[in-house]
Formats: structure tokens, sequence, C-alpha cells
């Protein structure tokens, strides 16, 4: 069983080694936990924005994922919820975690009155593609993103 909680700055580091846990996390992710603990205040300190872990029974955290709730005009002004940076350590990929992770984001986002839920996953990530359509989220737009250097 996988409880899942609001992550706490202790949680930190574990969170960033599921986040460097795979080939392109490895590539963009640093090991200086400085920078990580300062974004985790800054992220704790604009109360929409929420980084949830996932732990076993054994306390170890297993799966993380970040969930903004967004409130706007566009959809008849309804409020939505972004999901971000979804991890589950590599041992128990497949096991189910993933979705109950997704299941508790759907919880979260209701409870705060979104009507949509929304993410985008690397297009290189085709496992993680066929995860979300078997949850049934659609592909229903094209991404882009520029980096400000």
């Amino acid at each position: 069983m996988i409880r899942f909680r609001e992550a706490e700055t202790e949680d930190v580091p574990a969170v960033v080694a599921l986040l460097r846990d795979d080939a392109l996390g490895a590539a963009r992710e640093g090991e200086d936990p400085g920078g990580y603990l300062a974004a985790f205040e800054r992220m704790r300190g604009e109360g929409a924005n929420h980084l949830i872990v996932g732990e076993d029974e054994a306390g170890r955290i297993v799966g993380t994922y970040q969930i903004t709730f967004i409130s706007g005009l566009s959809l008849r002004a309804a409020r939505r919820a972004q999901v971000e940076s979804v991890r589950v350590a590599a041992d128990l990929r497949g096991a189910g975690v993933g979705a109950a992770m997704m299941a508790d984001a759907e919880a979260r986002a209701r409870a705060a009155g979104c009507r949509l839920i929304q993410l985008t996953t690397n297009a290189t990530r085709e496992r993680a593609r066929a995860f979300y359509e078997g949850l049934g989220f659609t592909p229903s737009h094209i991404g882009f993103k520029r980096e400000l250097t």
C-alpha cells in the first residue's frame, strides 16, 4: 500500500533521486541539493503548487509528482490542475504505483475545484504516453518550450 502526502523538506533528496533515475533525468538534473531546496521553499510559498510523494509501508519514497492548481478564464473559467515531474521508483514501475499516483492527483484536483487535469510528457517517453492514454488522457495539444537563458 502506497500512502500519498505533501512532501517535506527532508523528502527533497529522495525526490531528486527519482527525477535523476532515467536517461533524461540523469542528463538534466544536478547533484547539488541547494537549488532544489530553495525551489521547494518557493513552491511551498506559492500556495497552489504542491510536491506530492508516495511512500511504502517502510517509509521509502517510491513515487512523486508536482501538481499546480491554475485558475483561468478559458473553458468557461475552468480551474485546472497541471501535473508535472511524475516519477516512480524503477523497481516498482509496472506495479500500479503510477496509476495510484494519478488517481491521487485526480482526487486532489477535484477537491481543489478543478474541471480539467492536464500534463505533458517528453515525446521520447513512449511508455509514459501509452500509460497516460490508458488512464483516459488524450494527446490533444502540441506543446512548445523555449529555454530562457
